[in-house]
């Protein structure tokens, strides 16, 4: 059976065996992959695909709670008092979770790789992240922030943080030129963009590179950091993932600036599946 662009793609997935473009290509087919429909009907191919899916999910499940019990024996012999969250937490939403792919940028992040070959991010360094992302949003008002997510997994949890914090947010598709183009009649101007990922939300990162303003990235492994000035490191793929960071964010953003956070729905909230994913 000949290979598809797709197979090609996966053949190479270590970053060691790429570089440059060949590296971007992969990363970005990587991330996009994701956001494809789901087909209601499945040819015989797919139904093959499908139990070989099935095969790696138990393979991935088996990894996944040597991960989980490998994560909470870190609790055992470090200090976690300070910790945004619980380790527990952050270990079922899955944010440690990366990709097969490894940017360059990202591997500093990246402390070991699962038997399946996904890169794991340290959850000390995600944990600081956060903290320095919700630091430096809290310098900026509501009405000088966008938040951009064309990941429909993190929908939901997007428009309630923007409900929450007064941040406008942009979900589904982004209008590109709406901060470059005057002419516009949607036009308008920002001085920080949060961008959700970085091949996805692509146009949205351009044209706030494009008027010189500033950038807080989500990036997951295979993302790359250029033009960001303050980075979220995490799994921008996952909606409970995707709903922690925006949780934490929310949170963090409003406390910060000492409003109410009586109306924040607890991280369960955040976290559910809605069906998106």
């Amino acid at each position: 059976m000949a290979k598809t662009k797709k197979d090609e793609v996966v053949s190479k997935l270590h970053e060691d065996t790429l570089e440059g473009k060949d590296l971007e290509k992969a990363a970005e087919a990587e991330s996009l992959e994701t956001e494809k429909p789901k087909k209601v009907e499945k040819t015989k191919e797919e139904k093959l695909k499908a139990l070989k899916e099935k095969a790696e999910k138990i393979l991935h499940e088996k990894v996944e709670k040597t991960d989980s019990e490998l994560l909470k024996e870190e609790v055992k012999v470090k200090k976690k008092s300070n910790m945004l969250i619980d380790l527990e937490d952050y270990v079922k939403t899955g944010i440690y979770l990366g990709t097969r792919i490894v940017t360059p940028e990202m591997r500093k992040y990246v402390y070991r790789r699962r038997a399946d070959g996904l890169a794991i991010f340290n959850t000390d360094l995600i944990d600081e992240k956060l903290k320095e992302g919700i630091e430096y949003l809290s310098k900026f008002e509501p009405e000088n922030v966008i938040l951009v997510c064309r990941r429909q997994s993190g929908w939901r949890a997007a428009m309630k943080f923007g409900e929450l914090t007064g941040i406008k947010v942009f979900t589904k598709k982004y209008p590109a030129g709406v901060m470059t183009n005057t002419n516009l009649k949607d036009f308008f101007e920002t001085e920080l963009a949060i961008i959700s990922d970085q091949w996805l939300d692509k146009n949205a990162l351009k044209d706030t590179l494009d008027v010189h303003k500033k950038v807080l990235m989500i990036c997951g492994t295979n993302n790359f950091s250029k033009g960001s000035d303050q980075l979220i490191i995490g799994n921008n793929k996952s909606g409970k993932s995707l709903g922690l960071i925006f949780y934490l964010l929310a949170r963090g953003y409003l406390k910060a600036k000492g409003k109410d956070t009586s109306a924040i729905p607890d991280m369960e909230w955040w976290i559910e599946d809605d069906g998106s994913e």
